[in-house]
């Protein structure tokens, strides 16, 4: 199991625009339609990742906990379905269904938002504010396959409740670890 560390974007970088379709519905969705008034969160996740696997549950919760807090959620997949076809457009449909996803899952068949966004691994999290700008990118916490530290979210889930809050978010921040972007070979 490879293990590739998120870029760590320096803060204060503004969120990417994206147009991308949701796996579930079809729709496109923007970045300016999927922020709510105090945020956006993108998180770029796929299927077959077994570090995505081993904290899905934890952002299907996160969905839930945080539908009303004013922060707009998008998870985004950019894997090369051609080689890895479980991160194609149907099997994230049915992973979204599967885990009640509350957010759309969208599919960068283009890998143009993965690259815009630079991100790294699945799964990598990017926390913007209400004006756009990057307030928190990195780790979920500190569990990874095997380590037997409980998922909990602690990281991200402080930042957000911070940005909720109005709050400051702490700068110390450690990358998100998990598999490489599977770009697609030209």
């Amino acid at each position: 199991m490879a293990r590739t560390p998120s870029s760590m974007v320096e803060l204060g970088s503004r969120a990417a625009d994206f147009r991308l379709p949701d796996v579930v519905t079809g729709t496109i969705v923007t970045r300016d339609r999927a922020a709510g008034p105090k945020g956006l969160l993108a998180m770029f996740i796929c299927r077959h990742c077994p570090f995505v696997k081993h904290v899905q549950d934890e952002l299907a919760k996160l969905g839930r906990d945080y539908e009303r807090s004013g922060v707009g959620m998008v998870a985004i997949s950019a894997n090369d379905e051609s080689g890895f076809p479980e991160d194609g457009p149907e099997k994230l449909a049915e992973m979204s269904r599967e885990l009640g996803f509350t957010f759309p899952y969208l599919f960068d068949e283009s890998q143009d938002v993965a690259r815009a966004y630079d991100a790294q691994c699945t799964p990598d999290f990017f926390l913007y504010d209400s004006r756009g700008k990057l307030v928190y990118r990195g780790q979920l916490d500190d569990s990874r396959p095997g380590n037997e530290i409980p998922v909990t979210g602690k990281d991200l889930r402080a930042a957000l409740d911070a940005l909720v809050a109005g709050g400051p978010i702490s700068p110390h921040q450690r990358p998100s670890i998990g598999c490489n972007i599977k770009w697609r070979r030209n």
